[in-house]
C-alpha cells in the first residue's frame, strides 16, 4: 500500500474515533445547538486521547486543518479537512469558478476590513531547519525524514502542554510571561518551522527578547530529537538528490507524484495537498520542472560540465524524455522536482500595520530593499553535491514551481492560454500599492498581465484601481490544488478560495489581507532573505528589517525605483559574491525635501511630518536612482551621496528615547549588517565555499563529496552551538560579539 493510501486510511480511522468521541464524550462537544468547546485544555486533552501523533503523522495539526473540529461541533469537519483534491484535468475545469469565488471573499474582506484601525503594532518571524542525522562511525550525514515523530514528541509533552503547547491548533496563548515556541510541518520531511509563541510588539525590549527567543526554540526543537539529530539553519542539504542514501530511512526515486530522477515522493509531507501541488503543476507545464544552475568552474572541473548524476537512459515515466529533450543543460547542475526548491529554508518576517494605508506604504517601500537583503544574506553556494556559480536560493525556488505552459512561458504562440506570463509565480514582487503622492507612473512595470475582468469587478466592488490591479495580476494564475468539497458553496465568512490563489502567488513581498474571524490586521510579508546558520545572525537580521520599516514610516523615507530595475537587482542579487562584487540600482536620496524631524516617540509609527499630501516628483525618473554597492545602500556614500540604511536607522534611534544598555545591544546587530555590507565579516555562501575549497579531500573540480559533506555539517553544527568564540565560522561573526561600532552609543 503506497504512502498516500495510508495517509487515506489513518484519516478515515480518525473519522471514526472522531465520531465515536463525539457521541460518547458530550462534555466536550454539543453537537445539538453546535456550540463551542469546553476549553482549550480539554480540547488539546481530547486530541491527546485520541493520538494527536497520528494527525501530526497526516499533517493536519499544524497547518491550522484541525481548527474547524477544534472550536466547532462537526463531526464533518475532519473528513473537509482531508478532501478530494482534483487531479489537473479536473482542477482546470474548475479554475475559472475558484477565481470567481476567489474575488467575491476578497470584497467580502475588503468591505469588512478596509476601514480597520489602530491594530496593535505587532510583528513575527519564522525560522525553518534541516533536520539532520549523523552516523559517526561512518562519517556520514543524511537528512531525517522524521518530521512528524519530532512534531508527536512536541505535541505530547506533558511539561510543555502546561506552558501552553508548542504545537499549532493544541496551543493556549498565555497572558503574561514567555509563551512557549510553535513548530509547524513544511513541505519536506525533513524540515521544521519555528515561530515565536506570540507576537512581538515593537518596543526596544521585544527586539533585544528575539535571539534568546531563537535559541530557545532550537533548543526545544533538538531535546524532541534523538541523540544523533540536530536542527541546523542551513537554505539547502549540500547534497540533496545525489545519487547516494541522502536520507534516513532511505526509499529510491521516481515516485509517481514527483517522477523525479533524483528524490522518492517520500521526501515530502504526506498531507495531500503537497503532492497534489507537485503532481499538478508537473501537469499543468507539461513536463517537470527545469532547474539549471550554473555550476562553479574550478581548475579541474570539467569543460563541459555534463552533469554525471543524471541518468538520460531512465524510461519509468513519459516525462523521463525530458532530459532527452534538452532539460539538462552543459555548465549547469540539473534538478527536476519541487522539491529541491521548497525543500529550502529561509528567514521570513511578517509586519501587522496600524492600518491599510500603512501597510501599503511598507509594502512599497520595502519592496527595493528586497534584492538587496537577498545578496546581504546570501548562503546557498552548494547544489546536489556540486559547487554552483550562485549564492542565494531564489531563482531555484522560482523554478521548483514554475507552472508555466509553453505558451507562457512565450516558447510557441499563444493559443489556448490566455497570454503571456513573464514571471513564475515564485518571483519578485511586479506591483506597487499605495496612494502615496510620489508613486509615478513611471515607476511601474509594463509587462504587467492583469485580468481585466476581475480588476474591473474589484472596483466595482469599491477597491481603488491600484490595489484592484496588484490582486488582478495574482488572479492570472490558476489554482494549483482544489478540493472538491470547496466546490459545493461559498462562504464569504472564509478566506479559502482567496488564499488559494494568494498563498500559491509567492513574491518577495505579500500584502495580507486580515482573516475573517481573527482579531489581525493587514499585515506584510518580507520573505527575500536566507536563513542563516546562528541564532545571532537571524536576528541581527529581523531586528534590522524591523527598525528600517520603524525608519521609513517616521522619517516618511521613499525608496521607490521603477520595478523593473527590482526585478534586474534580484537577478544580480544571484551572482557569486554579488554583496561585494555587484552594483544595484537604488534611489539617490529617500529623503523627504524637508530637514529631518522625528517626533520622538518611541517605537512610534507615525511620520515626523504629515504633510497633507506629499509634492509629486518631477524631472527625469532616470536621475531619481543609479547603481551602487551594497556596502554603499548599507553604510552610506560620501559626501552628499546616499546616507546609507544603518545611518537611517541610528538617526531614528537617536531620535526616540532608548537606554544605552539597550543600545548597546542593538549596536551588536547592527555591526553585524554594517560588516557583512564592507566586507569585513563574511557571508555564509563565501564561508561555505571556503570550507570547501580548504578541505583536505576537495580536489578543485567542483565536487562536494560525502566526506567534505559530513565535515561541513559538523562544522555548521559547532558555529550554531559556539558562534566563532572557539574561532569556526570567526569570520562570519566574531565582531558581532567582541566589537562595538565606533561611534555609537557603545563605541570608543
Amino acid at each position: 500500500m503506497t504512502a498516500f493510501s495510508n495517509i487515506q486510511r489513518d484519516g478515515v480511522d480518525m473519522v471514526s474515533k472522531y465520531r465515536k468521541a463525539v457521541n460518547d464524550k458530550r462534555r466536550f462537544i454539543l453537537l445539538s445547538r453546535g456550540r463551542k468547546l469546553e476549553t482549550r485544555s480539554s480540547s488539546r486533552a481530547f486530541l491527546h486521547k485520541w493520538e494527536v501523533g497520528r494527525l501530526l503523522a497526516c499533517g493536519f495539526v499544524g497547518m491550522g486543518l484541525l481548527t474547524t473540529y477544534h472550536f466547532q461541533a462537526d463531526h464533518q469537519s475532519l473528513i473537509r479537512a482531508l478532501g478530494t483534491p482534483l487531479d489537473w484535468p479536473e482542477a482546470k475545469k474548475n479554475a475559472d469558478h475558484v477565481r470567481q469565488w476567489g474575488i467575491e471573499q476578497l470584497l467580502a474582506i475588503w468591505k469588512r476590513a478596509k476601514g480597520k484601525e489602530r491594530d496593535a503594532l505587532r510583528w513575527g518571524d519564522e525560522i525553518e531547519y534541516l533536520v539532520v542525522a549523523f552516523e559517526e562511525e561512518r562519517r556520514k550525514v543524511r537528512l531525517s525524514l522524521r518530521q512528524a515523530d519530532i512534531l508527536k514528541a512536541l505535541a505530547e509533552d506533558e511539561a510543555l502542554s502546561k506552558q501552553g503547547g508548542c504545537v499549532p491548533d493544541l496551543q493556549t496563548i498565555k497572558s503574561t510571561g514567555d509563551a512557549i515556541p510553535v513548530f509547524h510541518p513544511e513541505f519536506g520531511r525533513f524540515m521544521l518551522e519555528a515561530t515565536p509563541g506570540k507576537p512581538w510588539g515593537i518596543g526596544f525590549k521585544d527586539l533585544l527578547d528575539v535571539e534568546p527567543n531563537m535559541k530557545w526554540r532550537r533548543i526545544i526543537a533538538k531535546e524532541h530529537m534523538e541523540s544523533n539529530e540536530y536542527p541546523i539553519t542551513l537554505t539547502t542539504f549540500p547534497r540533496l538528490g545525489t545519487r547516494d542514501d541522502f536520507i534516513a530511512p532511505y526509499y529510491p526515486p521516481s515516485g509517481e507524484r514527483l517522477r523525479s530522477q533524483f528524490l522518492p515522493d517520500e521526501i515530502a509531507n504526506p498531507h495531500i495537498r503537497f503532492p497534489t501541488l507537485a503532481a499538478n503543476i508537473r501537469s499543468r507545464r507539461g513536463r517537470k520542472v527545469e532547474i539549471n544552475v550554473p555550476i562553479f568552474k574550478d581548475e579541474n572541473t570539467p569543460v563541459p560540465f555534463i552533469d554525471p548524476t543524471v541518468d538520460y537512459d531512465m524510461h519509468k515515466w513519459p516525462e523521463d524524455d525530458d532530459v532527452r529533450n534538452g532539460a539538462a543543460k552543459d555548465n549547469h547542475i540539473y534538478m527536476d522536482a519541487m522539491a529541491f526548491g521548497m525543500g529550502s529554508c529561509c528567514l521570513q518576517i511578517t509586519f501587522q500595520a496600524k492600518n491599510i494605508t500603512e501597510g501599503r506604504k511598507l509594502y512599497d517601500q520595502l519592496s527595493p530593499l528586497g534584492p538587496i537583503m537577498l545578496a546581504l544574506t546570501a548562503a546557498t553556494p552548494i547544489y546536489k553535491g556540486f559547487l554552483a556559480d550562485t549564492d542565494v536560493r531564489w531563482n531555484q525556488i522560482s523554478r521548483a514551481v514554475d507552472d508555466r505552459t509553453p505558451e507562457e512561458l512565450g516558447e510557441a504562440p499563444v493559443k489556448h492560454d490566455r497570454w503571456r506570463v513573464p514571471k513564475s509565480r515564485y518571483a519578485s514582487n511586479s506591483t506597487y500599492i499605495s496612494q502615496d503622492p510620489r508613486l509615478r507612473k513611471e515607476y511601474m512595470d509594463p509587462d504587467l498581465v492583469v485580468d481585466e475582468d476581475l480588476k474591473q469587478q474589484l472596483m466595482n466592488g469599491g477597491m481603488d484601481a491600484l490595489l484592484a490591479t496588484h490582486f488582478a495580476h495574482l488572479f492570472i494564475r490558476d489554482p494549483i490544488v482544489i478540493f472538491a468539497e470547496d466546490l459545493k458553496e461559498l462562504d464569504l465568512n472564509k478566506t479559502d478560495h482567496f488564499e488559494n490563489l494568494q498563498s500559491t502567488n509567492w513574491q518577495h513581498l505579500r500584502f495580507k489581507p486580515p482573516p475573517h474571524d481573527k482579531d489581525t490586521g493587514w499585515r506584510v510579508e518580507f520573505r527575500p532573505m536566507e536563513i542563516q546558520i546562528t541564532d545571532f545572525e537571524n536576528a541581527a537580521f529581523c531586528i534590522f528589517i524591523v527598525l528600517i520599516t520603524r525608519a521609513i514610516l517616521s522619517f516618511d523615507l521613499n525608496f521607490y525605483i521603477p520595478i523593473p530595475l527590482t526585478t534586474a537587482n534580484m537577478e544580480t542579487a544571484h551572482a557569486r559574491n554579488a554583496v561585494l562584487d555587484q552594483k544595484f540600482h537604488f534611489r539617490n536620496d529617500p529623503l523627504p525635501p524637508r530637514p529631518m524631524k522625528a517626533n520622538g516617540t518611541s517605537g512610534t509609527t507615525t511620520p515626523a511630518y504629515q504633510p497633507s499630501r506629499p509634492p509629486t516628483p518631477t524631472g527625469p525618473v532616470e536621475d531619481e536612482h543609479s547603481l551602487m554597492t551594497i556596502d554603499e545602500i548599507i553604510n552610506g556614500q560620501s559626501g552628499e551621496g546616499f546616507p546609507g540604511l544603518i545611518p537611517l536607522v541610528e538617526s531614528y534611534l537617536n531620535s526616540v528615547n532608548i537606554d544605552v544598555e539597550t543600545r548597546c545591544e542593538l549596536a551588536r546587530y547592527l555591526d553585524l549588517i554594517r560588516k557583512r555590507a564592507s566586507g569585513q565579516l563574511w557571508t555564509g555562501a563565501k564561508w561555505i565555499r571556503h570550507f570547501v575549497h580548504s578541505h583536505q579531500d576537495y580536489k578543485a573540480d567542483s565536487v562536494v563529496s560525502e566526506g567534505i559533506n559530513y565535515d561541513l555539517i559538523k562544522a555548521v553544527e559547532d558555529i550554531t552551538k559556539n558562534e566563532g568564540k572557539n574561532r569556526m565560522g570567526e569570520e562570519m561573526l566574531r565582531s558581532g560579539w567582541v566589537d562595538m561600532p565606533r561611534g555609537s552609543a557603545c563605541g570608543a
